[in-house]
């Protein structure tokens, strides 16, 4: 929610459902799109959300916008449904050669049609899955919603990661596309679940369970823009490019902070660099590197004038007694 509740010129202004405080609210939807690596949420694009209808918007376009323009087309974008705003997104960072495999978000989202619609732009999804009558799967060659399924199935036992894994269809004008539900315990009610939904195959259920736990990150970003950044109270200005441009500098100023904290609390060491190095590493075994030390060890003292030649094979033989039957075997193949 982007609040706006005491404005009454805004630019695009809408009256929008809050779900927190379960009322409506005079403001717009923020619809944000970020990228993350596992460890860091950093925010790429977002959409300041209104109203097409003139039921829910409260106030039109004030200024006359060259509808080419990008002021006129992300007002235009404004006014369109958050789903066809989350092609647009996902289309536009694809064409930025933004590297991501997976789209994760929560269940307002989650339909047969929008897992078809990402996956033919290159994305597999992982997202929440409401558990109402009117989403559909096809399992088993039955078309079922995913309580149908669930009541149809037997659950594991025990205190297993999930309650309950499998492969289904999600159908759209005739196209099936395979996907993995999983059955998940609500840890805020012992008695209810939550599903999960992957378009990736491959990837395995506790994978999927932690890929979907990452959405904590985007919590923090959200709690952090509108506690600290003050993204709702900074600005007063009633120009829909004045928000959208105030957003970005919000946005902004949240990565510079994560960069500035992953560089100095992070010990974790640079991934690439690491990758990059261990490829002009041989690997060693551990008798190898053994029969090396022993080599350098032997001569050293001959350099040193310590021992003669039959001194030290005789201290190396005597050392390799010692060592068990299998090591002495596999160190006079190294040698």
């Amino acid at each position: 929610m982007f609040s706006r509740n005491r404005s009454k010129k805004v630019e695009l202004l809408a009256r929008v459902y809050d779900h927190v405080s379960r009322s409506y609210v005079k403001g717009f939807r923020m619809l944000t799109l970020g990228w993350s690596e596992r460890n860091n949420f950093r925010p790429l694009s977002h959409c300041l959300l209104s109203f097409a209808s003139n039921k829910n918007q409260l106030q039109c376009v004030l200024a006359d916008i060259n509808p080419c323009s990008n002021g006129g087309k992300q007002r235009k974008l404004a006014q369109c449904k958050a789903t066809d705003v989350v092609l647009t997104l996902l289309q536009e960072a694809r064409e930025a050669g933004v590297p991501a495999q997976h789209v994760l978000f929560d269940s307002w989202f989650c339909s047969p049609v929008s897992l078809h619609q990402i996956h033919e732009l290159g994305y597999d999804v992982i997202a929440r899955v409401k558990k109402n009558e009117k989403l559909h799967f096809c399992f088993q060659g039955f078309v079922q919603d995913v309580k149908a399924i669930y009541r149809s199935q037997k659950k594991r036992r025990g205190r297993s990661a999930y309650l309950l894994s499998v492969e289904a269809e999600a159908v759209k004008n005739g196209k099936n596309l395979p996907v993995r539900l999983v059955y998940v315990r609500n840890k805020n009610e012992s008695s209810d679940y939550l599903v999960l939904v992957s378009t990736d195959l491959t990837l395995s259920e506790e994978e999927i369970i932690q890929t979907y736990g990452k959405r904590w990150n985007i919590k923090v970003f959200f709690k952090m823009c509108k506690s600290y950044l003050k993204l709702g109270k900074e600005t007063r200005a009633i120009s829909y490019d004045a928000l959208t441009a105030h957003t970005s500098i919000v946005f902004t100023r949240y990565m510079m902070l994560a960069l500035e904290q992953r560089r100095n609390t992070d010990e974790r060491s640079l991934g690439e660099l690491f990758f990059l190095t261990i490829d002009e590493l041989e690997d060693l075994h551990y008798l190898n590197a053994l029969a090396s030390l022993l080599s350098l060890l032997m001569d050293c003292a001959k350099e040193a004038d310590i021992l003669d030649e039959d001194q030290v094979n005789k201290l190396l033989d005597l050392f390799v007694a010692k060592l068990p039957d299998l090591w002495g075997k596999c160190l006079k193949q190294c040698a």
